[in-house]
């Protein structure tokens, strides 16, 4: 069921190869050579290794706990690196933290910005951090106001705005000083569907007016899906798959995917499904629902209806669809991400940056 990836960043069965020679000649943006993080005996990242190519948006996707975070607050220089090398615009991380974190602008999955503050003033105070002049200050101000569209709420009170606008705000924090890298943790934890997605068009928007280089983080495969022109997949601080949405899908085996709940379901009847025409597995999600890849969905569906009335199962709900990112995360870890998402994880990130290893 499970596969690995090597640290090259392509598997035996050639993820990777949907980059085109045009594509392959982008210079990178961010560099991860066989980068670890060690607390004590614990790795919370595994022999990591990627790039970024400039003006990509890069997704890591993997649950709570996966090394996500710590690859990003590697990558940022806000903790060090036990082993191996991270370059942001060509800058080691490691010995050129000044130019690496002035290359960058970073928004952590918090809501950070002061509350107390208005709108401006948050984005005014983060621009002095940087050294921008006050002149290109008062410019680039109007102009990310206008962009997050919260100009007409620039000189309101930072507690009186919403989720949604509070993270448009903290996107515009993160781009007041113009960098060309962007890292997002998690962008749309906490907000709801309408919100999420004009979060996701305004990154989108954002990234292609800026000529910006976007790395995200996050659990949400739809999000994955929608923003990301490639994705790594990280587990137990591992990357073990790499490529873009449409080839990582078609990496697992099955074109389709069938949705069906049944009631009054004989105790071998997960083994029924596996023997219907075309199937690659079955996943049995509780309260008679199965979730069945094949490789041909109407030929499938008709067998399992036969087998159903032939059982004397009911068919409360059956639908077909193609593969999802979520079946691609169950084919490379043995698993669904969602299960992960409700397990507490072992360990607990030391609480102040720079704990050593």
């Amino acid at each position: 069921m499970t596969s690995s990836l090597g640290s090259s960043g392509t598997s035996n069965g050639g993820l990777g190869k949907a980059s085109n020679a045009a594509k392959d000649e982008v210079p990178n943006a961010i560099e991860v050579d066989h980068i670890v993080k060690k607390y004590g005996s614990f790795t919370a990242v595994d022999d990591v290794t990627f790039s970024v190519r400039e003006e990509e948006i890069f997704g890591l996707l993997g649950p709570n706990g996966a090394g996500k975070s710590t690859l990003i607050r590697m990558m940022t220089t806000l903790i060090p690196i036990t082993s191996g090398k991270a370059r942001i615009a060509g800058h080691d991380v490691a010995t050129d933290p000044d130019d690496a974190r002035r290359a960058i602008g970073v928004i952590p999955q918090a809501l950070t910005s002061d509350i107390d503050l208005t709108v401006e003033e948050n984005l005014s105070i983060y621009a002095k951090l940087y050294d921008v002049p006050a002149a290109k200050r008062k410019q680039n101000i109007d102009e990310l106001l206008e962009l997050v569209d919260l100009t007409k709420w620039r000189s309101a009170q930072t507690k009186t705005l919403s989720g949604g606008m509070r993270r448009r705000l903290e996107i515009a924090r993160g781009l007041v000083h113009s960098p060309k890298i962007f890292f997002r943790d998690e962008p749309t934890t906490g907000l709801d569907p309408v919100s999420r997605v004009a979060v996701w068009e305004m990154l989108t928007n954002i990234k292609s007016q800026r000529q910006l280089t976007i790395l995200i983080t996050t659990h949400y495969m739809d999000e994955a899906d929608r923003l990301c022109d490639r994705i790594a997949i990280v587990d137990h601080g591992k990357l073990v798959a790499l490529d873009t949405p449409p080839a990582l899908k078609a990496s697992v085996p099955g074109s389709n995917v069938i949705e069906a709940q049944f009631e009054s379901a004989p105790a071998d009847w997960e083994q029924t499904l596996h023997t219907l025409s075309k199937v690659t597995s079955v996943q049995h999600e509780g309260a008679g629902m199965y979730r069945i890849l094949t490789a041909e969905g109407s030929r499938t569906t008709t067998e399992l209806v036969e087998a159903a009335v032939h059982a004397n199962v009911v068919v409360k709900s059956l639908s077909v669809q193609n593969t999802t990112l979520d079946d691609v995360f169950v084919h490379y870890t043995g698993r669904q991400l969602r299960d992960e998402l409700v397990k507490a994880h072992a360990f607990t990130m030391p609480s102040r940056p720079g704990t050593q290893p």
